[in-house]
């Protein structure tokens, strides 16, 4: 699986071109991210590649049996906690399930929006449409509504799209994700998930 390890190498390296960009738009705006009641590890993300759920389950490779074991428990009721209140309309705030003591305990493998959250932005869409986005309440409260530099999503996002087109074609996977990382978790740890995504975790863990 050389191919396969050379591309999560790839994913790191975009990873740490994210932090340095997200690093650089904080510092040049005076924005520092502290704990803040409105804790960006209770936000519903859905995540949608297929390269950034393989890093994920690689990460949680690297952990102890007893963890993985503790972290698959709580992912499932965070999963099914989510789902329940999505399902009644109300708005979704749950905890990580990577989150311990408000810290992430997969911190290296953390996925895009993780990393880029927070911080006002712009997207050049294909097409030639700008789109800019706002920060959270934490940076208007400490940087206001006028942000001095934005950080640009559009060279991460390319590299990311053309990542996933590399790691689709690797593994001849077609189809859509869109899942929460409760979900991916629990997809990845539990031993009765089946359907092609636990294929693909067998196949690359294969002896």
């Amino acid at each position: 699986m050389d191919q396969h390890r050379h591309l999560m190498a790839a994913l790191a390296t975009l990873y740490a071109e994210m932090d340095q960009a997200y690093e650089e738009a904080a510092r040049k705006n005076g924005f520092t991210c502290h704990g803040c009641e409105e804790n960006c590890c209770r936000t519903l993300f859905y995540h949608h590649t297929l390269t950034e759920y393989l890093f994920l389950q690689e990460g949680l490779g690297q952990l102890s049996a007893e963890t993985r074991r503790r972290l698959a428990g709580r992912a499932i009721e965070v999963r099914d906690r989510m789902q329940q209140t999505e399902a009644a309309g109300r708005p979704v705030s749950e905890m990580c399930p990577l989150n311990e003591d408000e810290r992430c305990i997969l911190y290296a493998h953390r996925p895009m929006i993780c990393r880029l959250h927070g911080v006002p932005h712009r997207l050049e869409r294909p097409g030639g449409q700008s789109q800019v986005g706002p920060g959270c309440r934490e940076f208007d409260r400490q940087c206001g509504l006028q942000p001095k530099a934005l950080l640009d999503r559009t060279p991460l996002y390319t590299a990311m799209a053309q990542l996933e087109r590399r790691v689709r074609a690797l593994w001849d996977y077609r189809n859509k994700i869109k899942m929460t990382l409760a979900e991916m978790i629990a997809t990845i740890l539990s031993d009765d998930d089946g359907g092609p995504l636990a294929a693909m975790r067998n196949e690359i863990h294969r002896p």
